[in-house]
C-alpha cells in the first residue's frame, strides 16, 4: 500500500514512517524540503497521486488559540482537497482525548481539525491519543531555566508515541472507520513527576518546579479530563519502560 504521511519527521510521524515500511508498505514523506507544503497546498497533489491512504500528524508551531487554529484549518483543509484530486480513499487523522469543550489554545486547533475531517466527504479514520511519554522530554529541554525547569502541573495517562503510530499504520491497513476507540497510556502520571525521573535518568541536576498556570487549556491538563475514559484502549509501555528504552 502506497501510504502518505504529512508530519513524517515528527514525534508520531517518523515511528508512522517505520512501522509502515517495515510492514511492508510504500512510505511517502510529506513535507517542505521534499517539496510539499500543507499550509499553502503547494506539491500537495502531485504527491499524493497514487497514494491510497494519507495519515495526517502534523504539529502546530504554537499552542496560542488563534495561530493553533489557523494553522490545523489551512493544512486539513489543502490535504482533504489534494486528496480528493488525486483520488485518495482514505484520510487518517490524529487527535487528543478529552478535549471537548476545551475550546482553548492548542487544543481549539484540534477540535476544528476534526470538525473538518468529519464534515468532508472524504473516508477517514480519527484515533485521539493521549499526550506521549516524549512529552516530558519536550518540557525538560523548553522549560528549563538555569537549574530549575518551570513544569505546568498535568495529571496524564501518557502513551508511548510508538504505540500511537502502530494504531495508525493498523487503521490505514484496515480501512476507514470513523472515530475509533480512544487510546490512553497504561499509568496515570504527574508531569512534574516525569520531568523529574527523566532529569535522573539523563543525570541531569536540574530540579522541576511545578506550576498551577492560569486559564483553560492549563486547567484542563492539571483537572485530569485529558486522561481519557474507562472505555479507551490502553497502550502497554510504561513511562519507566520507556525511558529504559531510549
Amino acid at each position: 500500500m502506497r501510504i502518505a504521511v504529512a508530519g513524517a519527521t515528527g514525534t508520531v510521524g517518523r515511528h508512522v514512517a517505520r512501522i509502515a515500511a517495515e510492514r511492508g508498505h510504500e512510505v511517502v514523506p510529506l513535507s517542505r524540503s521534499n517539496g510539499q507544503d500543507a499550509v499553502t497546498s503547494v506539491g500537495l497533489v502531485s504527491a499524493l497521486t497514487g497514494a491510497e491512504a494519507v495519515v495526517d500528524v502534523l504539529n502546530a508551531s504554537s499552542i496560542l488559540k488563534q495561530p493553533a487554529v489557523a494553522y490545523f484549518t489551512a493544512t486539513t483543509r489543502n490535504l482533504l482537497d489534494a486528496e480528493a484530486k488525486a483520488g485518495v480513499a482514505h484520510h487518517v487523522a490524529l487527535s487528543i482525548v478529552g478535549i471537548d469543550g476545551v475550546e482553548a489554545g492548542y487544543y481549539a486547533g484540534k477540535l476544528a481539525q476534526e470538525r473538518l475531517v468529519t464534515a468532508s466527504t472524504a473516508p477517514f479514520s480519527l484515533l485521539r491519543a493521549t499526550q506521549f511519554h516524549e512529552f516530558a522530554d519536550l518540557m525538560l529541554r523548553r522549560a528549563r531555566r538555569g537549574r530549575i525547569a518551570i513544569v505546568p502541573a498535568g495529571l496524564l495517562r501518557p502513551v508511548a508515541a510508538s504505540e500511537v503510530a502502530d494504531r495508525l499504520v493498523r487503521a490505514v491497513e484496515a480501512g476507514p472507520g470513523g472515530r475509533l476507540r480512544d487510546l490512553t497510556g497504561p499509568r496515570d502520571e504527574r508531569l512534574g513527576e516525569m520531568v523529574q525521573r527523566l532529569a535522573t535518568a539523563e543525570g541531569d541536576p536540574v530540579r522541576p518546579v511545578e506550576l498551577r498556570l492560569p486559564g483553560a487549556y492549563w486547567r484542563s491538563m492539571r483537572s485530569g479530563v485529558l486522561r481519557g475514559g474507562p472505555e479507551a484502549d490502553r497502550g502497554a509501555i510504561t513511562f519507566e519502560e520507556w525511558l529504559a528504552l531510549r
